[in-house]
């Protein structure tokens, strides 16, 4: 069974849902990711799919015309001043649209605190049907594969999942092999993207160099085989679970257009697994 792929929204940012769809048809994705939950980044666009019904609607009429599974919605973050509450319209509108997956992340350090409100967000997203998948930055609250691990364990939802992002896990030092040791059981989908090495010319990055991570995170990615992380590695770890392409690159959106960049994404990503020999 051939790996599937989905167009996640920070590949092409400010691209309304429709439009996103459109893409990823037209470019050959097997899904889309869209961010139905904003982050409040000065400049973002906020696609409220549960107070904008005319949204909605056309969102639902896009999946429809197009043939595309919504596989997942983001993102639904664990952080001290946001309300969780906030997020069970847009779950009860995912499910709607036929999502089976939200991502998260965690944005403090109380490690007690974050595991009961995880733990209350899974249960929210059981009611409808959905499984929530939290991602490991290393600059963020929960910064590695190992403290997501703890997270999982602790909680013991039967819809947690840990998100492995290619970028994020190579900064925090994760290796193939590590990954290939984790029980395959805490994982679902990952996030596929590639990024430049540090200055020691391996992936990671200490605290001195948040800026450049951010940098790369939100607007410097690369295409697999262009930077440094152990993409066919950590990609080999987990067979077939479906590979979310996140890879904002705001130089090469200029220059190709969203959907250009979106097909140069799909296109490098199976060229470079053909080349590594990873189904």
């Amino acid at each position: 069974m051939s790996r599937k792929y989905s167009l996640a929204y920070l590949t092409i940012p400010g691209t309304d849902p429709m439009e996103q769809i459109r893409i990823a048809r037209a470019c050959g994705y097997d899904s889309v990711s869209l961010r139905t939950i904003p982050m409040h980044l000065p400049g973002e666009p906020e696609f409220l799919l549960h107070k904008d019904k005319e949204l909605f609607e056309s969102t639902r009429a896009a999946l429809k015309e197009y043939d595309m599974p919504l596989m997942d919605i983001e993102l639904a973050r664990v952080r001290p001043d946001l309300s969780i509450d906030e997020y069970a319209p847009a779950f009860e509108k995912a499910a709607e649209l036929g999502a089976t997956d939200v991502l998260g992340s965690v944005w403090t350090r109380d490690v007690a605190w974050y595991t009961e409100q995880v733990g209350k967000i899974a249960e929210m997203a059981k009611q409808y049907g959905l499984s929530y998948n939290v991602e490991f930055l290393p600059w963020a609250g929960m910064r590695s594969l190992q403290a997501a691990i703890t997270l999982v364990d602790a909680v013991g939802a039967e819809n947690l999942y840990i998100m492995v992002d290619t970028l994020h896990a190579g900064r925090a030092g994760v290796t193939g092999a590590e990954l290939a040791r984790t029980d395959r059981k805490y994982f679902r989908f990952m996030h596929l993207c590639d990024g430049p090495a540090g200055p020691n010319g391996d992936p990671v990055l200490d605290d001195v160099n948040d800026e450049l991570m951010l940098f790369t995170a939100r607007e410097g990615r690369l295409y697999p085989g262009e930077g440094a992380m152990d993409i066919a590695g950590m990609v080999s770890a987990m067979p077939g679970v479906p590979l979310s392409i996140e890879l904002p690159n705001l130089k090469r959106m200029r220059e190709m257009g969203a959907e250009g960049h979106a097909r140069r994404c799909l296109e490098s990503s199976k060229a470079y697994f053909a080349a590594h020999g990873v189904d």
